[in-house]
């Protein structure tokens, strides 16, 4: 290395997700064309704080690794460096991140990672140190970006499940429920709901009442359908009731939900007599092999990351707008949630199409 060239680092933080190692090696492939050094920081800011690999990432790491689902620096949900757990309870280890870059040359961090990862970086950047964020999440649920790579792959495998429980539905004359991911945005039920043909979709958004995904159901036993499909976000609720958690947010991990499906599953046998069965699609959403889509949107995502900092932009998130790459400012991107919006026409075309979401009387 020359005293001239540039050392940046790049981790991968939060739950892993389709896509993952395509922005790796767009990131290392661009910024050796640029003379830029870049270093991998395995398991998120663990391989700062002891847990974990500091390497230099050369053209030979990132060989044959744009199909690969996962990540190969390693990834976690935990390990916030300002609120880190140890035997002694959780402490502020920042200033030891802040002492390692320092030691490594590190002038910038690429964070790839949810609105978790982008909230530490953004706090390390309010301490002086550069960070791009790069946005990643199967939930889409990132200011900033019209689409968040690893949603489409997501997406189509919660599909092609609802697509195999239709025939199964069908054919035993059976309430089928399918529950996918989605803690506080129902993108992924929505899109599978609408693509996978469901007769109900039940999302975080909307409140639903009990009654009238029941009565959506014995409506169509009325019109001689004796089967339907019904997607639920596991952060769904009814009204006046509370999204099922199962663990609180702490030490920088996300709260965890589960059981709508079951809750779901055990009101509608009860009210309507009928057969029904639930799949819970977990982590299944988040791996093997992402979709070209996703393959693209991350590489391009992974050039504008290496752009920005060479146009010398800070504390900002990549993001893609009407197809164009654009970055905004971090500040901006964590001021406000992203969910979906009720009055959207992809909520309206699911409504026409006759997709109830529990929140209003059947009329087809």
């Amino acid at each position: 290395m020359t005293s001239q060239q540039r050392t940046i680092a790049i981790l991968t933080g939060g739950g892993d997700c389709p896509g993952l190692n395509a922005v790796i090696r767009a990131v290392v492939r661009t910024a050796h064309m640029h003379h830029i050094r870049v270093l991998g920081i395995e398991r998120g800011y663990g391989g700062l704080l002891g847990n974990g690999r500091v390497y230099e990432l050369t053209l030979d790491h990132v060989k044959d690794i744009l199909h690969l689902g996962g990540t190969i620096l390693g990834t976690t949900n935990r390990g916030n460096p300002f609120c880190y757990e140890t035997s002694a309870g959780p402490i502020d280890k920042s200033d030891e991140v802040l002492l390692q870059l320092k030691q490594l040359q590190v002038d910038s961090i690429i964070s790839v990672g949810g609105d978790g990862s982008q909230k530490i970086a953004f706090e390390l950047f309010k301490k002086g140190i550069n960070v791009i964020g790069i946005p990643k999440t199967i939930d889409n649920d990132l200011h900033g970006t019209e689409v968040t790579f690893g949603f489409q792959t997501a997406m189509q495998i919660a599909t092609d499940a609802l697509d195999r429980l239709h025939s199964t539905a069908e054919s035993h004359d059976r309430v089928m429920i399918l529950e996918v991911m989605g803690r506080e945005a129902g993108f992924i039920a929505l899109h599978t709901a609408i693509a996978g043909a469901a007769d109900v979709c039940l999302i975080p958004e909307i409140p639903f009442n009990i009654d009238v995904v029941c009565e959506k159901i014995q409506t169509r036993i009325r019109r001689g359908t004796y089967f339907s499909l019904v997607v639920v976000a596991e952060g769904a609720f009814m009204n006046h009731d509370q999204p099922n958690i199962i663990e609180i947010s702490q030490q920088g991990a996300a709260k965890r939900f589960s059981g709508i499906g079951d809750k779901v599953a055990a009101m509608i046998r009860e009210k309507t007599d009928r057969e029904v069965r639930v799949t819970v699609l977990g982590h299944i959403q988040r791996g093997g092999t992402p979709l070209a889509y996703d393959r693209i949107l991350a590489t391009r995502m992974g050039v504008h990351a290496i752009n920005a900092l060479i146009n010398h932009e800070r504390g900002v998130l990549v993001g893609i707008q009407n197809n164009q790459m654009i970055t905004t400012p971090l500040e901006t991107v964590l001021s406000q949630s992203k969910q979906v919006d009720i009055l959207s026409d992809t909520v309206k075309a699911a409504r026409a199409v006759g997709i109830t979401f529990g929140d209003e009387p059947i009329s087809n």
